[in-house]
């Protein structure tokens, strides 16, 4: 079997995928939380000990940093504190009681540090580093994920699985906060995200350079199992309430479905996002095992 990439102008394209109904298109796969989050006030504060040690060990800026004492001279932290301090972060030795208040009562793990605002990668970046680190490079879509917690295991998950990137609206939709940070566990500090105005160009963009754009919807797509996930692939994943938008739906080469067994009507955006991703890295991990 040949391990060689297919390219958009290799496939069979069949035309506008078949859309879903509107019904199907409101009652999503992907449940909503409870109370989203969509605002943050400490958008400069991460904490948790994978947050922060990726942080530390990567080039980002980091202004302040808050460490309770039994951590501060941890050897996976006390080099990389010091190093960090050259560079000009003020360290201060707080209580467990202190980093609570700091953090407004989060699970900081005995650590918290105040970073420069995120730096977001342009469009055209984000894809040319892709194709550079692949022949084959996966990046997510995220059609407006509202809740930071969702962001965050989505990054994480896509970072695990070999991902090489992320888009996200602009509006009405989450961006990369303490929240997500902390959830992502450390794959922020080597995953890119791009944030863009326009998320239909930014599909159309992402056509014209070779990428197969895949919608997952609840129902009315495909089974995910029946695809060969070949070439560049761009994945998109519907908000928690409403899914795919009917416009971004027309912007995708094909939609695919999770087939559900249980009497469980729906998945969460991040959960839907896992099982997707996987199927792609099991069909790439097995061809190279079989090629071998």
């Amino acid at each position: 079997m040949s391990n060689k990439p297919i390219s958009r102008s290799d496939r069979r394209y069949s035309g506008k995928p078949k859309l879903a109904s509107r019904k199907n298109v409101v009652t999503s796969s992907i449940q909503p939380r409870e109370k989203p989050e969509t605002q943050e006030r400490d958008d400069d504060l991460i904490y948790g000990r994978h947050s922060v040690l990726a942080a530390l060990e990567s080039d980002r800026q980091l202004n302040r940093i808050w460490i309770t004492n039994r951590l501060h001279y941890d050897p996976r932290f006390h080099h990389l504190i010091q190093a960090s301090k050259t560079k000009g972060a003020v360290i201060d030795e707080v209580s467990g009681q202190r980093l609570s208040q700091i953090t407004n009562g989060a699970n900081h793990q005995g650590v918290a540090a105040q970073v420069a605002p995120y730096s977001y990668h342009d469009l055209d970046g984000l894809i040319a580093q892709a194709k550079a680190k692949s022949d084959e490079p996966v990046i997510v879509i995220a059609d407006g994920i509202a809740d930071p917690q969702n962001l965050g295991a989505i990054i994480r998950t896509a970072e695990a699985l070999g991902c090489q990137g992320l888009i996200i609206p602009q509006r009405r939709a989450a961006g990369v906060t303490s929240t997500v940070s902390k959830v992502a566990a450390g794959a922020l500090e080597s995953f890119p995200v791009a944030r863009v105005v326009n998320l239909s160009r930014a599909l159309e963009t992402l056509k014209a350079e070779g990428f197969w754009i895949y919608g997952a919807v609840s129902e009315g797509g495909k089974r995910l199992q029946d695809f060969n996930f070949r070439g560049a692939i761009g994945l998109v994943i519907g908000s928690e309430g409403n899914g795919l938008s009917l416009l971004t739906q027309r912007c995708c080469d094909e939609l695919i479905s999770i087939p559900l067994g249980g009497k469980t009507p729906s998945l969460n955006a991040s959960v839907a996002a896992a099982i997707n991703l996987y199927e792609i890295y099991r069909q790439r991990w097995s061809e190279k095992v079989y090629i071998e």
